[in-house]
């Protein structure tokens, strides 16, 4: 099974339990993409398995999920409430990193569109929740969480900047606060003086996620 990193798999334990089977196979659909795009030296081999792994979940409206277990955790325990069409979106951020020459604003508005918006609707359905600007704080945590993991700093900082640029919820309603807490983290690391990268699933983030989850805030 494809592991989180620290900062969701801290998040995750907050989601009430009869919620976490089906929130856990959605981040882990996402993770597995990424995966499948660090995994290949070449940008024609991270296409061919992005292309696989939309087309596996968009089967799996139709057809038994095959033997791999992030496709048969997201069939067991998020259809019919997401549907594989729904899931096969989250490609397509990954897609447009693995095909875009540069990493300009159309490029990244598309990338934290269908990565970050939809990866945090989702999750707000399986939560039973709603708040405005939602979509906005997913787009904000895709792009910090893309400026991680850029090797260039300049390709880090673009993206840094954009997501400085999204305005999210100051405070979050408890039900949805295991996302709140994902958006306090990237609010906290799209500060100004927060360089180098603070280690996820460190001290500090953790405690700032706990006081998130008691406050809102």
């Amino acid at each position: 099974m494809t592991d989180l990193d620290p900062d969701r798999t801290l998040a995750l334990a907050y989601v009430p339990a009869k919620c976490r089977p089906a929130v856990g196979a959605l981040w882990r659909v996402d993770s597995a993409l990424g995966q499948g795009l660090a995994g290949g030296r070449e940008p024609m081999v991270a296409r061919i398995k992005l292309a696989w792994w939309r087309e596996a979940l968009e089967r799996l409206d139709s057809a038994p999920p095959p033997a791999e277990p992030v496709l048969r955790a997201a069939a067991e325990h998020l259809l019919p409430g997401v549907s594989g069409a729904e899931l096969a979106r989250l490609e397509g951020g990954w897609a447009v990193l693995a095909s875009a020459e540069s990493l300009g604003a159309d490029a990244l508005g598309d990338y934290a569109r269908e990565r970050g918006a939809h990866l945090f609707r989702y999750t707000a359905r399986l939560l039973g929740g709603d708040q405005e600007g939602l979509e906005e704080a997913g787009e904000a945590w895709a792009l910090i969480d893309l400026a991680r993991h850029c090797a260039a700093r300049e390709d880090a900082d673009i993206a840094l900047a954009a997501a400085r640029e999204r305005r999210w919820p100051l405070r979050w309603p408890a039900r949805l606060r295991p996302l709140g807490m994902l958006a306090t983290l990237a609010a906290r690391d799209s500060e100004p003086d927060r360089t180098p990268w603070e280690p996820r699933g460190s001290p500090g983030r953790m405690w700032r996620m706990l006081r998130h989850r008691i406050t809102g805030y």
